[in-house]
């Protein structure tokens, strides 16, 4: 468990910088100047420090100390760069939001606050630390979701031409995974720039299909965000890659090194490491057709005789009165009384859990006894259950998920790119 935790915890640490400008340990010299900030030499040593820690962790091999650490601080720049429109631009973390996070993440480890607050310290990370860096994450993330996530819509066509491919393209049902680097052109790029670019590109095409270590180079080299995972993008299907990728990993070896690939963001390079197919099973859920009356309470005196209110309307349903006549005359909830309190067909999960266990006890045509959820109390009927197979709903949702990842990440890097060509930037060492 401790290593889960560890784990977790370093992957967060070397994603942004630590600020540690009041230390005056840190204030040793300027490593860069990013518009009207600063990155000391002291924070670049110390992220530079745990990277190196991470990958040896990880059994990657080191590049070049003077490339690993250009590489650092220019993740750096884009750290300080994003959290500092992040700031300008009014987007605040709660202490409410971030003690909510915090908690979560102890809990996904099995731990109590108390618990994690201690794992931290054995391992020599203060909370306090921990705790700003969350928020630093969580502040980056909106900032994405913001500038980027949302403007990405995903449209019906969208979806039905990626579950097509699936089917119909060579290698649809085949999942692949890529060790990429990228060598980021700026906007406007000049014939000059681009020459020497394609060269040095072309360069790291030669070496690596000479036998040097793909990982090591995309550490290096790479200005693409899995870099500093050795440019590994993980199992991708092939509606996942971007479009000029897909077309070219179906006809690779495993093994085998791209040739220059030109997009907006630059040239890259990809190597299929590994590939696997993929088998479709379908999916089938108990459905369930449902029907429910609500009576919320108008404030906590009313709790009890609301319960009592209910009571008596479900005992009148089970002397013969119709359940969907008085649905809409007395259920509160506005949506299902117009329609005699009716659900549709309800599929596990949808319903909060007070709800869902309730109508799992039920028999069909059984009415619940009066039960409380955080809306109010309710009764509910199962009219009947059935099988249903939602494998394509599934694979609807999937593939909309798989696009819109694929375009995020693409806008993404083209994002970083014009937010850096606009920035002053001026490297000290």
């Amino acid at each position: 468990m401790k290593k889960i935790v560890i784990v977790l915890i370093l992957s967060m640490f070397v994603s942004t910088h630590l600020h540690a400008k009041n230390d005056v340990s840190w204030l040793d010299g300027i490593a860069a100047i990013v518009n009207d900030d600063v990155i000391t030499e002291g924070e670049l040593q110390k992220k530079l420090d745990g990277i190196i820690k991470q990958l040896q962790r990880d059994g990657k091999s080191l590049p070049a100390m003077s490339l690993l650490k250009k590489q650092v601080l220019e993740r750096m720049i884009l750290t300080s760069l994003q959290y500092n429109l992040a700031e300008r631009t009014g987007i605040r973390i709660d202490d409410v939001t971030l003690d909510n996070t915090i908690e979560n993440i102890a809990t996904q480890n099995k731990l109590t606050i108390r618990e994690f607050h201690d794992v931290l310290t054995k391992d020599g990370i203060d909370f306090a630390d921990f705790r700003e860096e969350i928020r630093k994450e969580l502040t980056l993330a909106r900032l994405r979701q913001r500038e980027v996530d949302n403007r990405i819509l995903v449209t019906k066509q969208d979806v039905d031409n990626y579950l097509l491919t699936q089917k119909t393209q060579q290698g649809g049902d085949q999942e692949y995974r890529l060790q990429h680097i990228l060598m980021a052109l700026p906007e406007g790029v000049s014939p000059e720039q681009l020459k020497v670019s394609q060269k040095k590109a072309a360069q790291l095409v030669q070496q690596l299909r000479e036998g040097s270590d793909f990982s090591e180079m995309a550490i290096a080299h790479s200005a693409g965000q899995k870099a500093l995972d050795g440019g590994d993008w993980g199992w991708r299907k092939l509606g996942e890659l971007p479009r000029v990728f897909a077309e070219i990993v179906v006809k690779m070896a495993m093994g085998d090194v791209s040739d220059l690939i030109r997009s907006p963001s630059g040239f890259h390079i990809i190597k299929l490491a590994e590939k696997r197919s993929v088998s479709t099973q379908r999916n089938v859920i108990v459905q369930r057709q449902a029907r429910h009356i609500l009576i919320k309470p108008d404030d906590r005196a009313d709790m009890a005789d609301s319960r009592v209110r209910l009571d008596r309307l479900r005992e009148r349903i089970v002397n013969g009165e119709d359940f969907a006549e008085i649905a809409k005359i007395r259920s509160d909830d506005p949506g299902s009384a117009v329609e005699g309190g009716s659900l549709g067909w309800v599929n596990p999960g949808v319903m909060v859990p007070e709800f869902e266990e309730e109508m799992d006890k039920l028999a069909d045509g059984e009415i619940s006894p009066v039960f409380q959820s955080r809306f109010g109390w309710h009764i509910v009927q199962v009219l009947e259950h059935r099988d249903y197979d939602n494998t394509e709903e599934l694979q609807q949702i999937a593939a909309q998920k798989a696009i819109k990842q694929r375009l995020v990440e693409e806008e993404y890097q083209l994002w970083l790119r014009r937010l850096r060509d606009e920035a002053f930037v001026e490297l000290k060492i």
